[in-house]
């Protein structure tokens, strides 16, 4: 057996691997100072649940018959669980090196890139093939609404068999450290990294994969679909390898037709329909056929906010989203557009440096869905702690939204932006919450909904 720490254990893919190697009899603890500032206390029991020991961040965490200590790429040397293993020459990896070594040690590896969607597809793919007894192991960023009775965090499906399914992050150039037997793109578009970087990226993921999956309706995607390993989907280009047509909004989804039956989804946007086709191929490359891959899909519940609606009050909906990026705003929006209702929208930014990169196409992409009657607010960027240049405010975002046109307000914090939607909250409106890497936004919807009239 051996024994691991995980430090900042309340992490998404953390807290993920953290299940994994316990599911597979290593002895498994790990810290968190968000559980230090009482902070994510759900997580906590349910990895205790688990048998997984959570200490204080002060080094206890980590003694002498300690094996490795893993840590996120945010976690500083400063950290006393990262000195104390230093003090006691333990060897030290990076989450993206134990994920990379878990991934590679199964028969079928997939693996799903992107800079947006990556965790829908992750969850449809996982989803499929868990329902149809493949047994695999999924590793996600998000919370799976289908498992979540299951004892433990719903950001993975424990399974015994020969396939894993990962959601592998560009971000952080981690991606390059997976050879995937099916490789898959979703899309590529402005995020962490220029678009030359990321076709770079995304072009060697391929390359080191047996079979690329590749969306055929992104223009960035072009120069991937010349590789002799792709397989394409689409929801506008009859060619592809899986073309689904017909898209239609529902009450509670949308339907679409694949080849000449008609399938629907719990699911709301045309993105998500072209999640589906992206799930339906790939699996189809794992044997399943391609229309009991859709049929499985009918039952998909989707993921923790991804167009989460939390609850509808007096007739107002709050909507939790993570969305963060240009596309994944877009989308989004797009897709309750298609519904009646006015758009009261919070976007949280996260990180300076990307508000720097991509702040203003935000802001233009919001332009172009928002109408005269809709209103966007913005509290100051997330800061997530570490050495940053802030050099960039929401309130700089907010004015540039009010050149666009838009009805825009800055406010310091959340409480005052809760108030002032409350306020101005009708029956039929949508109140939507959206930003990263901040798990407090979810308890921020709720506390709006409970406090509606």
């Amino acid at each position: 057996m051996k024994k691991v720490c995980f430090c900042g254990i309340s992490g998404s893919g953390m807290s993920a691997l953290a299940q994994v190697l316990k599911q597979k009899g290593f002895e498994v603890s790990g810290s968190d100072r968000s559980f230090d500032n009482n902070k994510d206390i759900v997580i906590k029991k349910s990895l205790e649940n688990l048998g997984i020991k959570i200490f204080k961040q002060d080094g206890s965490a980590v003694d002498k018959n300690t094996d490795f200590l893993y840590v996120s790429t945010a976690v500083e040397e400063s950290v006393p669980d990262v000195k104390k293993a230093l003090e006691l020459g333990i060897q030290i990896k990076k989450r993206s090196d134990l994920l990379s070594e878990l991934f590679q040690s199964y028969k079928y590896g997939v693996a799903v890139g992107g800079t947006s969607g990556k965790t829908t597809l992750t969850a449809m793919i996982g989803f499929i093939l868990d329902k149809l007894n493949y047994n695999p192991t999924v590793i996600n960023g998000g919370i799976l609404k289908d498992y979540e009775k299951n004892e433990g965090i719903a950001n993975v499906i424990l399974n015994d068999g020969d396939i894993a399914v990962i959601e592998a992050d560009e971000s952080d150039g981690s991606i390059e450290k997976y050879t995937p037997y099916i490789g898959v793109v979703n899309n590529i578009s402005l995020d962490h990294k220029s678009i030359a970087d990321l076709q770079k990226l995304f072009t060697n993921f391929i390359n080191r994969s047996s079979f690329g999956v590749v969306n055929a309706d992104c223009e960035n995607s072009e120069e991937l679909l010349k590789l002799k390993n792709v397989k394409t989907f689409s929801i506008k280009n009859k060619n592809a390898d899986i073309y689904l047509s017909d898209i239609k909004p529902l009450q509670n989804g949308i339907s679409y037709k694949l080849k000449d039956k008609t399938f629907t989804l719990k699911l709301i946007g045309r993105f998500n329909v072209l999640n589906a086709a992206a799930a339906i191929l790939t699996t189809s490359l794992l044997g399943i056929d391609v229309f009991e891959a859709a049929d499985v899909l009918q039952s998909f519940s989707g993921t923790k906010r991804r167009l989460d609606i939390i609850g509808v009050k007096n007739n107002i909906t709050v909507i939790d989203d993570f969305a963060h990026n240009p596309d994944k705003i877009k989308a989004s929006l797009s897709a309750l557009r298609e519904y009646d209702g006015r758009l009261l929208v919070m976007f949280q930014p996260h990180g300076f440096t990307p508000m720097r990169m991509m702040g203003k196409q935000i802001i233009e992409n919001i332009s172009k869905i928002l109408n005269k009657d809709d209103i966007l607010f913005m509290p100051e960027i997330f800061y997530a702690g570490g050495s940053v240049k802030k050099d960039i405010s929401s309130k700089d975002l907010t004015d540039y939204a009010k050149t666009l046109g838009l009805n825009a307000y800055f406010f310091d914090t959340r409480d005052e932006i809760k108030e002032k939607l409350l306020f101005l909250a009708q029956k039929g409106d949508r109140i939507v919450v959206m930003g990263a890497r901040d798990n407090s936004l979810t308890d921020f919807c709720k506390s709006i909904l409970d406090s509606i009239k």
